[in-house]
Parts: structure tokens; C-alpha cells; sequence
């Protein structure tokens, strides 16, 4: 799709929440769109936020939470732009409420927000799947932070994310278990290729990822806990499992992760229904039953090494907050 129309360029601010997937993807398809190996399901985080601002400006810039950087993604995702719209030099600013690049999908949230600005400060009229796509091509999971909710993203919905159910449909609460503020040493695009060339259980995980996905599905469709628990660790458990038969091995969790990890499983056999899962990082997410977060959130909060808990649900798609045209 390539076509060119006019735009205002007016400041324009957008927010996106980062989202944690339930059922996850690691790896990618061989070309340039930036798709996924394996069909995803996640849920959006509605305590954390990204604010991007973006508006015509002299000359191209880029400031992520106060500092002026350059970034080989965002150059990329706006020159693919460029070739479908008219846009021209971009002031881009984003802001993250919580630490960038750490396991907390930074990413997700920073692209939705930046495509869902330029569509809005542009008048380029997308719709939610067309802004999901472009978003996909800036990081895989960014697609799902455009759509919110409870988010799908596989072959079924042309590798657009597609919302499967919104926050009210199932409050889920959310606690966040953030043990280290530092960026990881290796990043999710470059430890999936290493993943892919190397681990001798790629194929096998490549397989598999679709029953979880459509198990995943069904669970949320049902509101069914205990399936959509096993389903998420079990997809967690492999992911970081593929990770550690890499060349060389991709060891993202510290021993507060592991300790948080035990500290959820000692609740659910309290009674609690709780689950964890952890992405591309250290940090924890553990996903409960509405009632349940302070329980949660105690629990995790005296785990040795747990530098700070956040409390929130299911948050809502990208969306402009501001237009100051």
C-alpha cells in the first residue's frame, strides 16, 4: 500500500501502554515486515505508559525521556513511512513512566504511540489495524499495544493484532515485580536471530506455539483461569528455556526473578489464583483474579531484591491524547 497525502504537522501526542504476552513469540519470519515466527496473545498494561509527541519540524530529531539519541528502529520505521506517506522532517519525544529497554516492552509501548502521533498528526486516517501494521514493523509487539486489551496477533488476523476482549469483559488484575532498572545486554531482536541460527530446540518451539496460542484464545474467550494460568507459564517456562539452549546463552533473569517466580507459586498453593510470566528481562508479571493484587502485591513486595511493585489491570489500546491543531 503506498499512497501520499497531506498533513497537517501540528503537535500531536499520543499514549500507548506496554503489553506482556500471555502466550508468547520468539523469533521471526524470514523478510523485511518484521513478522513474527509464532502466533502471540497478550494483555495490556494499563499502570505503565509511554507519551510520544511528534510534529513537523527543520530537521529530524529524537529525544526518548529527555535525551537526544539515535535510533537504527525509529530512522527505519520512518523512512518505510516516507515511502507510503508524505511526512516530512519529524521532532519525535517519548517519555516512558519506567525503565526503558528492561524487560517491560518499552518497545511495544514506544511504537504504537509514535505511529498512532503521526497518523493523527498527519491526517493519514488509519484504522486500528492499519496503525497496528506499521507499528509491527517498528518492533512485533508494538502491534499489540495498538489494539489493548487482551490482543491477538497471528496468521488469523494477517499479523495485525486484533482485540479478543476488552478490560471490562475480564478485570484481571496485574502486579509487577520490578527487580533491576537496568537495560538488558542483549536485545530481544538480535537474541531471537541468535535463537533461531543456534538453539537446537527452534524447530521444535516454532511447532508447538500455536497449540498454546489457540488454548490461550479459548481460555480468555471462556474466562477460564486455570486453563489461561497453565497455558502462560507453560509458555514463559519454554520461551526462557529455548533462550538457554542458545549460542551463547541468553540469560535474562537474576536470582529476585527466580525468587519472585517461587513467591507466586507458594500463593497459588495458598489458595491465591495467580499466575507469572516473565518476557525478554528480569521483571516479573504476575496476573491475578480481580480482588486479589494487595495479596499479590505483598507477597511479591517482600521478596529480597524487588526494587519496586506496580499495581494496575488491563489497559486500553494507543490513542491521541492531545492535538493541538
Amino acid at each position: 500500500m503506498r499512497r501520499a497525502q497531506p498533513g497537517r504537522g501540528a503537535l500531536t501526542t499520543a499514549t500507548a501502554h506496554p503489553n506482556i504476552a500471555l502466550v508468547k513469540y520468539w523469533g521471526k519470519r524470514p523478510g523485511a515486515e518484521n513478522m513474527p515466527a509464532t502466533p502471540s496473545l497478550s494483555i495490556a498494561l494499563d499502570a505503565l505508559v509511554t507519551r510520544t509527541t511528534v510534529e513537523a519540524a527543520a530537521q529530524d530529531s529524537l529525544r526518548i525521556n529527555g535525551v537526544r539519541q539515535q535510533d537504527a528502529k525509529v530512522d527505519d520505521l520512518v523512512r518505510k513511512m516516507r515511502a507510503a506517506f508524505d511526512i516530512p522532517p519529524l521532532a519525535i519525544t517519548t517519555c516512558n513512566d519506567f525503565p526503558t529497554g528492561a524487560g517491560l516492552a518499552s518497545s511495544a509501548s514506544g511504537f504504537a504511540a509514535l505511529v498512532t502521533a503521526a497518523d493523527a498528526a498527519f491526517d493519514f486516517g488509519m484504522d486500528a489495524a492499519e496503525r497496528s501494521v506499521w507499528a509491527r514493523r517498528g518492533s512485533a509487539s508494538a502491534a499489540r499495544s495498538i489494539a489493548g486489551g487482551f490482543a491477538t496477533l497471528g496468521a488469523d488476523t494477517a499479523w495485525a493484532a486484533a482485540r479478543l476482549a476488552n478490560a471490562d469483559d475480564w478485570p484481571l488484575e496485574v502486579v509487577v515485580a520490578i527487580v533491576s532498572n537496568e537495560a538488558k545486554a542483549v536485545g530481544s531482536t538480535v537474541g531471537m536471530e541468535w535463537t533461531r541460527q543456534t538453539s537446537p530446540f527452534y524447530d521444535g518451539w516454532r511447532r508447538s506455539a500455536p497449540a498454546d496460542y489457540d488454548a490461550g484464545r479459548r481460555a480468555v474467550l471462556d474466562r477460564d483461569f486455570a486453563t489461561l494460568a497453565e497455558v502462560s507459564e507453560r509458555s514463559c517456562l519454554k520461551m526462557h528455556g529455548l533462550m538457554l539452549s542458545t549460542t551463547p546463552p541468553l540469560v535474562y533473569w537474576n536470582e529476585t526473578t527466580l525468587a519472585a517466580i517461587h513467591a507466586v507459586r507458594s500463593l497459588r498453593d495458598d489458595g491465591v489464583p495467580v499466575f507469572f510470566t516473565v518476557d525478554a528481562g528480569p521483571q516479573v508479571k504476575a496476573v491475578c483474579a480481580p480482588g486479589h493484587g494487595a495479596a499479590v502485591a505483598g507477597k511479591l513486595a517482600s521478596v529480597p531484591g524487588v526494587r519496586r511493585i506496580v499495581r494496575g489491570g488491563i489497559g486500553a489500546g494507543a490513542r491521541v491524547v492531545q492535538d493541538d491543531g
